[in-house]
């Protein structure tokens, strides 16, 4: 007889930390419910290859991750998780005196009451099978504000101390919230900086380089994997920088 397969949800999954995230979890034989805002032809092509490569089951999911409907709807499909991973998140570059109300809503939204949105639909079985594991993707500007990324550095912000309270509301339940703080990770939501904004980034790092995406999802494997005490915490990948 088979055995039943951990079964973990990757938010922004088609590119970037999500990609790897869920590239990490296939090799661990989970099957995954991913998610993007609008790739579906990428992400459904990232679902079909993990598919074929490991032999598991990858459900595929477009549409905005703070939309509380289809959130429903794609709950209804999932009987449980081990994991979820909350990784969908977009920045916005800028003077906030620049910045549109509905620019700031899109940001808070997709990076903070889309985990809110979540997180609610998937505790409910987590709490009756007292098991499971909530992962936050989450940033060092969330610890220490940028300039010129107010709504971004709020967003995140909110979710390091969502984290900390969440955990502390489930850990009764044997459910463990952690948050990783990523430093600037080599995605392609810092391609908009020119060649020597990046020189001028590693430079600042003890490190001397970028972060990887593979790394924060290796971070990520190790919270499903090792200690069964880590919970409520928010912890910094930046090589040093902050």
């Amino acid at each position: 007889m088979e055995a039943v397969r951990k079964k973990a949800l990757v938010t922004g999954a088609s590119r970037g930390i999500g990609r790897a995230i869920a590239e990490m979890f296939a090799t661990q034989k989970y099957d995954l419910y991913l998610t993007c805002h609008k790739n579906s032809s990428q992400l459904e092509a990232l679902g079909q290859s993990l598919q074929q490569q490991y032999g598991i089951n990858c459900y595929c999911y477009t549409f905005p991750i703070a939309d509380e409907n289809n959130v429903a709807e794609m709950f209804r499909n999932i009987p449980y998780l081990d994991v979820l991973v909350n990784n969908a998140g977009i920045s916005y570059r800028g003077l906030l005196t620049d910045m549109t109300y509905r620019e700031w809503q899109e940001v808070i939204d997709t990076n903070l009451n889309a985990c809110f949105l979540t997180c609610r639909y998937a505790i409910p079985e987590m709490v009756r099978r007292r098991q499971g594991k909530i992962i936050n993707i989450s940033s060092v500007w969330g610890t220490v504000g940028a300039s010129m990324e107010v709504a971004y550095s709020a967003s995140k912000g909110g979710v390091n101390t969502f984290t900390r309270a969440l955990a502390k509301e489930l850990g009764p339940s044997c459910i463990q919230v952690n948050a990783i703080a990523c430093g600037v990770i080599d995605t392609d939501m810092n391609k908009c900086l020119d060649r020597e904004d990046i020189g001028q980034l590693i430079r600042e790092i003890p490190l001397d380089r970028l972060g990887r995406a593979e790394e924060v999802a290796e971070l990520v494997r190790l919270l499903c994997t090792g200690n069964e005490y880590l919970t409520g915490q928010i912890i910094t990948l930046d090589g040093g920088w902050t």
